[in-house]
């Protein structure tokens, strides 16, 4: 699983990195006519820009330290996540990652770089990037995996103490 959080993490930061080398910010570059853009956009606010005209000390201390907590909070998940099933360890991997992502752009820049721009007509979805689609599939995996049935390890108490699973 761990190499899976390093490569969201390393292609999150590359895609990042190559949209700031190449669009300048405010730039769009069309890929699918009248459905999907390139963008360069930032975002010093958090999902869908929720916060991004707050005071300054919201967006400059605030979201970096909400942030760093729950980074921290997914960590130990993952860390304690080894009896889990693999979907569970992959969905913690995948939104680790990605919590990872933004937090350094907004730990390093102040705000988070998004450049996938979808839409149809003048219906646009929020501009956002690799990091918001991993979280966004990890959390979806989770959500998956709670509608599944009995999650216990087959090694779990039940089976050591006798008591039918």
């Amino acid at each position: 699983m761990a190499a899976m959080g390093t490569g969201i993490l390393a292609l999150d930061q590359l895609t990042k990195r190559a949209v700031a080398d190449w669009l300048p910010y405010g730039g769009s570059y069309p890929v699918v006519d009248g459905f999907f853009n390139l963008v360069h956009a930032r975002n010093t606010g958090i999902a869908f820009s929720l916060f991004a005209d707050s005071a300054p000390w919201v967006r400059n201390f605030a979201l970096p330290a909400a942030s760093l907590a729950a980074v921290a909070l997914i960590l130990t998940m993952v860390l304690r996540s080894g009896q889990s099933s693999v979907l569970t360890r992959s969905a913690l991997s995948m939104i680790l990652a990605g919590a990872a992502g933004n937090l350094a752009d907004r730990w390093t820049q102040g705000y988070v770089t998004d450049f996938l721009d979808f839409y149809v007509g003048n219906l646009h979805w929020p501009s956002f990037n690799v990091a918001d689609s991993a979280i966004t599939v990890g959390v979806a995996l989770m959500l998956a995996e709670s509608f599944r049935g009995d999650h216990r390890p087959s090694s779990g108490r039940a089976s050591r103490t006798g008591l039918a699973s």
